[in-house]
Parts: structure tokens; C-alpha cells; sequence
């Protein structure tokens, strides 16, 4: 696979990351093999990436960070509706440290980690109907 690919295919390729995070969510949810930590650190990767599909769908380039509010506010000037997840993004992007940096956060319960999943599922809703609206590109 070449180093960089073109905008159409790399906005499918975070596609594709983002929806194997996913895979990853569901089964760690329904067989409890793994961490709820792990699950929130998931959804917040699975917003990143979808977000990220998204500015290259859009022809822009993406940030090498983690904060979900600002790629928001990267992704606003094309989908100002994003910003309706503010509070959303703010609990996502701050899951990004969980099992990264001991002691920075408690650990999450599952029901917690069942609510990170549903915001990045609500994240990854709002990003394909976005997609969907319009050619890649315009």
C-alpha cells in the first residue's frame, strides 16, 4: 500500500478503523473479555476516526491529536452540527488518557462504557449522514 492515499479512499480507510474499534466495543460489551476502560478508550478512538473520515471527506487534513472538540471545531465550517455533541465530545476526548495514564481517572463502571458507546455511536451516525448528503469532495 502506498505511503499516502487519495482523499477518497482515506476517508474510507478511517472508516473501516473506526468501525473495527467498534467490532472490538461490541464484544468486549456482550462477553465482558475485557476492560470497561478499555471500551471508553474505544469510543473515544471511534469518534476520533470516523471525525477524522470526515475533514478528509471534506478535502481537509486532519490534526495528529486527540481532543474531539477540536477537530469539532475543524469539522464545523462543513458540518456546523457538530458542535451539538460539545458535552459529548468533551466526555470522549477526556477517555483518550483511561488506561494511558494510571491514576488520571477512576476507572469507568459498564454502564459508563456502555454510554461512551452510545456517543460514539450517535458521533458515527452524525458523521455518515454527513457523507451521505453530498459527492466526497464538494
Amino acid at each position: 500500500m502506498p505511503d499516502k492515499l487519495p482523499a477518497d479512499q482515506l476517508w474510507q480507510e478511517w472508516v473501516k478503523k473506526a468501525d473495527e474499534d467498534e467490532l472490538n466495543i461490541k464484544s468486549i460489551l456482550k462477553h465482558r473479555d475485557g476492560t470497561s476502560n478499555w471500551v471508553g478508550f474505544l469510543a473515544q478512538q471511534m469518534a476520533e476516526k470516523y471525525m477524522k473520515g470526515l475533514l478528509v471527506f471534506h478535502k481537509q487534513g486532519y490534526p495528529k491529536i486527540h481532543d474531539l472538540l477540536r477537530i469539532a471545531s475543524l469539522i464545523a465550517p462543513s458540518a456546523e452540527n457538530i458542535l451539538v455533541f460539545d458535552e459529548e465530545l468533551r466526555r470522549l476526548s477526556r477517555l483518550y488518557i483511561i488506561d494511558r495514564y494510571p491514576g488520571e481517572m477512576a476507572e469507568l463502571s459498564w454502564k459508563e462504557a456502555e454510554d461512551a458507546y452510545a456517543a460514539a455511536q450517535r458521533i458515527k451516525e452524525f458523521v455518515l449522514s454527513e457523507i451521505a448528503k453530498k459527492p466526497a469532495g464538494d
